[in-house]
């Protein structure tokens, strides 16, 4: 994520909360960057929301105290986000610092969060998508962690049959 600036507004997303509480939840808010022309750039990678990712361009609806409600994705920016629940040590921060350090050398970014032992990656369409996909499975294989695609592109998917 880039720093915060004054063309930067909170953009509030409603969740669905399943029936074991998850996400823990209804609403997430993500930075973004204003357009001025009721749309944002979004600037950080979703921990919940499914369905978008960092730099996706996303209609916004302002009630009247100000606040920016997320609409419908305007452009989406070929960037996925994988979301892992980090298992390895208990999912601690030197286990979820890790898993971010190996990831960002396949050309990810992204940030972990203690709550859930949670690790948000945001990936770039020029990183290397079938090494990532492969690391993820073996990962998951070795129970380091568990993983779920937050917003993919056909690019990924393309992956999985490989």
């Amino acid at each position: 994520m880039t720093s915060i600036s004054d063309d930067h507004v909170k953009v509030h997303f409603r969740l669905e909360v399943d029936e074991d509480g998850w996400p823990p939840a209804s609403v997430e808010s993500l930075w973004a960057v204003d357009l001025g022309d009721g749309t944002v750039r979004l600037d950080n990678t979703p921990w919940f929301v499914r369905g978008v990712a960092s730099d996706d361009v996303i209609r916004v609806a302002v009630d009247d105290e100000g606040v920016h409600w997320a609409g419908e994705t305007v452009r989406a920016s070929e960037n996925c986000t994988i979301r892992l629940i980090v298992m390895k040590d208990g999912g601690s921060g030197a286990a979820r610092q890790t898993v971010l350090e190996t990831f960002h050398r396949l050309g990810t970014t992204g940030e972990g969060i203690e709550q859930f032992r949670m690790v948000a990656l945001d990936v770039p369409p020029d990183a290397d998508l079938r090494r990532i996909r492969k690391l993820l499975e073996h990962g998951e294989a070795k129970g380091w962690w568990h993983w779920e695609e937050g917003c993919v592109t056909s690019a990924w998917q393309a992956t999985a049959a490989e």
